[in-house]
């Protein structure tokens, strides 16, 4: 599914180029890999979108680590290799790396228990009408642990990702802008890391940070401060790049409501359906999944109207899964055994989106120095996997190092070869965008 707002002003001219920003929501381990099928698709489909040279990036939980990938110039085919095929000769990658036991935090809480006890005892004996089940249920609730897994193992996995072979696991020394998004739990604040003041921190830290959703994984101590998953406050956290004075913003959101189909509406006697009733036959996970996906759509729709009228000089796509793909949603959010096959639904739902809705995007994506590759959105039978090119041949550090220098020195002197009165790239936040007189229209194109 994509929604889509056609800018009301068209980019300035005397540009070196478009300036391109790219949001990735959150969603778990299942959430992440639909990005990565859908950032795929995209990346062999348009033609003039180079998804690791974009100006300015923002993840948050499972998407921060594919922006943070992207922004080192990870590109998506070599984290399908990564992630998917698990032919890399770069990144071995361990599952069981990202599901291990909270050891410490299980060790942690149970040492308090003695003391608790001791108290509750004292309690009862010195003065037993004072104490009351509900007190002693608070009490005791400090024993349960904050998280299941230990995200220790996953920032130890995305530091050595992003220290070696030319790559830099520092926000400061990326070369573009990169934002991943947290929430102090004690305050309830979003936190960009990579913005002004918080940029110091490493890049594999904060993306722990904005993974750590409650009760999965333990909240995260940086300058201390406890921080979890980003996704508690917004969805997708796109103002983050839009504030960065782009032309064209790409969002990806894997979580969507399901829709049955059926529009709420049941048989004469009130009963639905058996096919209609498998949510709350899924018992409470079921329904709690649904819930959060509301939520979380809710949040999206709402945030994506917004940005339409505040940003209404920047063309915005958003790609989102079909809300009727039971497959999607009756996966483990958090298995990593179907991630293949999450990967090419998402893969194919994009290359649909495009191919469904081209003649609208076509012009579109024009402006900003796109074209739709037909050969690519017209193959209705194309899968991801066939689209993986034979892997490179393995570099040293050193070689990888060189290479990216070499990169860097053609895009300086692409840009220098650039027309006068270009406007510059820089860290910092642009000033004020000008109000829009007249709403723009967002359009969802299904």
């Amino acid at each position: 599914m994509l929604s889509a707002h056609n800018a009301q002003a068209r980019p300035r001219k005397g540009s070196d180029g478009p300036r391109i920003g790219l949001a990735v929501a959150g969603g778990g381990p299942i959430g992440g890999m639909y990005e990565l099928g859908a950032l795929r698709a995209l990346d062999e489909a348009l033609d003039g979108l180079d998804l690791t040279r974009l100006d300015a990036y923002v993840g948050v939980s499972s998407g921060a680590f594919l922006a943070a990938a992207l922004a080192n110039r990870i590109d998506t085919a070599q984290m399908c290799r990564i992630f998917i095929t698990g032919d890399s000769d770069d990144v071995r990658f361990r599952p069981e790396t990202f599901m291990r036991p909270a050891v410490y935090e299980y060790m942690r809480r149970a040492a308090s228990l003695p003391r608790l006890t001791l108290e509750c005892w004292q309690a009862l004996l010195f003065s037993p009408a004072s104490v009351r089940w509900p007190d002693l249920i608070a009490r005791f609730g400090g024993l349960v642990p904050t998280g299941l897994f230990d995200n220790e193992q996953v920032e130890r996995f995305l530091r050595d990702v992003f220290t070696r072979r030319g790559r830099s696991n520092d926000f400061r020394k990326l070369g573009t802008d990169l934002y991943v998004v947290a929430v102090d739990l004690d305050s309830g604040d979003t936190v960009r890391f990579g913005d002004q003041g918080w940029d110091d921190v490493p890049i594999s830290r904060a993306i722990q940070a904005s993974a750590a959703l409650p009760g999965l994984y333990p909240p995260v101590a940086i300058h201390g401060r406890q921080f979890v998953d980003g996704a508690l406050r917004r969805t997708m956290h796109a103002s983050a790049v839009l504030d960065k004075d782009i032309d064209l913003m790409i969002g990806v959101n894997p979580l969507v409501a399901f829709n049955t189909g059926d529009g709420g509406a049941g048989d004469a006697s009130g009963e639905r359906g058996s096919e209609h009733a498998r949510l709350a036959a899924g018992g409470l996970p079921a329904v709690l999944s649904q819930t959060f996906r509301s939520l979380l759509q809710s949040r999206m729709q709402v945030g994506l109207a917004r940005y339409a009228r505040q940003y209404p000089h920047v063309d915005q796509l958003v790609f989102e899964p079909n809300p009727d793909d039971g497959e999607l949603f009756f996966t483990n959010a958090f298995s990593f055994a179907a991630r293949r096959r999450i990967c090419e639904i998402a893969y194919r739902n994009t290359l649909d989106d495009l191919h469904r809705h081209q003649d609208v995007l076509a012009p579109q994506l024009a402006r900003h120095g796109i074209r739709l590759r037909t050969e690519v959105v017209d193959d209705r039978t194309r899968t991801l996997v066939e689209g993986l090119s034979a892997p490179a041949s393995r570099d040293t550090d050193t070689v990888a190092e060189l290479k990216r220098a070499l990169d860097d020195v053609d895009r300086i002197v692409a840009r220098g070869n650039a027309k006068p009165g270009a406007r510059p790239r820089t860290r910092g936040r642009p000033g004020a965008k000008s109000s829009a007189t007249r709403r723009p229209a967002r359009k969802r194109l299904v």
